[in-house]
């Protein structure tokens, strides 16, 4: 893991904004008042609306995640670019856009057995390519009901800076913050093939709340595809 890229830290529990925000927030909120201060009002809306953006862009609200056992809920905001079932796995890639939130999330309970750290470029994320080209973070967890589940934190054309609140060894709980994407990108997830698509492209999904699978009991081995 490269710590000039992955930092460890937790994000703040009532506030509903992401730690990783406030170097940017609070300079931004700093020279809204002082253009204002100075009647120079054209500087000041525009500072305004980037502090808007910046608000939005860092929210971390609160999320319900669902309990029936064996679901894959969705590690990031955004819309579904690929879903699909192989014998290998099953597939399932989310794009961020800026307007989304960024606060990654487990998608299952279980202990994280690797993570990598990756150097690349910063092409669009909503290339098919950027996972094998651009910056990124993949993490490893074993399921507390024993299966090897993966995915990977992307960064984008806007976004450079890849966070990581969780470390090898942890256990995270399904649901859980694990780590944030600065300014638009990608999460790519790998299930094993006793998983069933719960999803189809062009859905929107949400971190810890939207399913993106089911592991379906006395199946395993099968799988399939399209919206539940």
């Amino acid at each position: 893991m490269n710590e000039k890229q992955a930092i460890p830290g937790k994000p703040r529990g009532r506030i509903p904004l992401a730690r990783e925000g406030w170097p940017f927030l609070i300079p931004c909120a700093a020279l809204v008042a002082a253009a204002a201060a100075a009647a120079w009002s054209v500087a000041a809306a525009l500072l305004g609306v980037l502090l808007l953006f910046m608000l939005n862009f860092f929210r971390d609200p609160e999320r319900a995640t669902p309990k029936e056992p064996g679901l894959f809920v969705s590690p990031a905001d955004g819309k579904v670019v690929r879903a699909e079932a192989t014998d290998e796995g099953v597939f399932v890639d989310i794009f961020m856009n800026v307007f989304d939130v960024h606060v990654n999330r487990a998608p299952m309970a279980g202990r994280i057995s690797h993570m990598q750290y990756t150097p690349g470029r910063f092409v669009n994320a909503a290339a098919g390519h950027a996972g094998e080209v651009n910056e990124r973070n993949r993490i490893e967890m074993e399921t507390d009901d024993g299966r090897n589940v993966a995915f990977t934190q992307i960064a984008g054309l806007v976004a450079r800076r890849i966070v990581s609140y969780v470390a090898v060894g942890e256990h995270v709980r399904a649901g859980q913050r694990i780590g944030m994407i600065r300014f638009g990108s990608r999460v790519n997830c790998e299930l094993p093939p006793e998983f069933r698509l719960a999803v189809a492209v062009g859905d929107r999904v949400r971190a810890g709340e939207s399913v993106l699978a089911r592991r379906e009991t006395g199946r395993e081995g099968e799988n399939g595809g399209g919206k539940r």
